[in-house]
């Protein structure tokens, strides 16, 4: 799966500042970043009369515009997006995924904490907190300033993290795989392609295969 990594924290404690420090810092580090913000709120981002908005009450299921350097995606959602679902729709590859909030997920989480508080992530899911004063955690703890140091933290953790070899997605729901699962399906897939002209090193791989219904 996409390495996901949480910046959750109480209102106002300054968790957009961070998360956009964050992905200025590691985007100079080189890294391909993708980000979702949560919203607790029921928030309309298409606008009626909007040609998209037109669409998708003509019934697409999903609605884009885009332009020579900007593309906006709209669809309906009838649950809680997870970030995890973001591959479904976007199948582009990203190094790794930031949200701010999704606090209730099980993501691991970067808590941005208030002088005074308790924190409000379990503390199996805590990579770091950052913090005005001295907390009795079992994590690295940062100042706000500090965005070098929470980069590196975030260098580690995916460098140390056990990355999955392969996500398998079937009819829109993802497919839990064994180890071996994964490498059998890998290695078939690196043979088949190994003969095809233009195909040297593989880093990624995204294969969508689509059966007619009338098959």
């Amino acid at each position: 799966m996409h390495p996901i990594i949480s910046i959750v924290g109480r209102s106002k404690t300054g968790k957009t500042t961070l998360l956009e420090a964050l992905i200025a810092e590691l985007k100079s580090r080189g890294y391909r970043l993708a980000t979702i913000k949560h919203s607790a709120e029921d928030v309309e981002f298409d606008k009626a009369d909007k040609d998209t908005w037109r669409f998708t009450r003509a019934g697409s299921d999903l609605s884009a515009i885009s332009s020579r350097s900007k593309l906006a995606v709209f669809k309906d959602l009838d649950y809680d997006f997870d970030p995890l679902d973001l591959a479904r729709f976007i199948c582009w590859d990203y190094d790794l995924i930031l949200t701010e909030g999704f606090k209730k997920r099980g993501f691991p989480k970067i808590e941005v904490h208030r002088n005074g508080d308790e924190l409000i992530s379990p503390p199996e899911q805590l990579l770091a907190v950052v913090t005005g004063e001295l907390l009795e955690v079992g994590v690295p703890q940062f100042s706000p300033r500090q965005v070098k140091e929470i980069a590196s933290l975030v260098e580690e953790w995916l460098k140390h993290r056990p990355a999955a070899r392969l996500d398998l997605v079937v009819n829109g729901e993802v497919v839990p795989l064994s180890e071996e699962q994964g490498e059998a399906i890998s290695g078939a897939l690196r043979a088949a392609l190994s003969g095809i002209k233009g195909i040297n090193e593989i880093k990624s791989l995204r294969l969508s295969l689509r059966r007619d219904l009338d098959i």
